[in-house]
């Protein structure tokens, strides 16, 4: 039987895509880390630690964070995302 042998402590890669939209949303609607925190009920470090890749986030979280953004879960796992895509979420 083959077994694929994994990595310990390998974070994925969609965690560091995840990190850097998050990042991205929250700059071009011009968020600060506390208002994203506080809106999205997790400490501001907890957004720091996530926007650097140094968290492994839930999906709770995750949503909370969308949410928040005013944006679906999804886009901010894409690898090529554009401040074009807010202009779809705007209310």
């Amino acid at each position: 039987m083959h077994y694929m042998k994994k990595e310990i402590n390998t974070p994925h890669p969609q965690r560091f895509i995840f990190a850097k939209n998050m990042r991205k949303v929250r700059r071009w609607k011009d968020i600060s880390q506390e208002a994203l925190a506080l809106n999205a009920n997790v400490s501001r470090t907890y957004i720091g630690e996530i926007e650097r890749g140094e968290r492994a986030v839930s999906i709770d979280v995750m949503g909370k964070i969308a949410d928040t953004l005013d944006i679906e879960l999804f886009e901010l796992f894409k690898e090529n995302i554009s401040p074009e895509l807010l202009i779809s979420y705007k209310k």
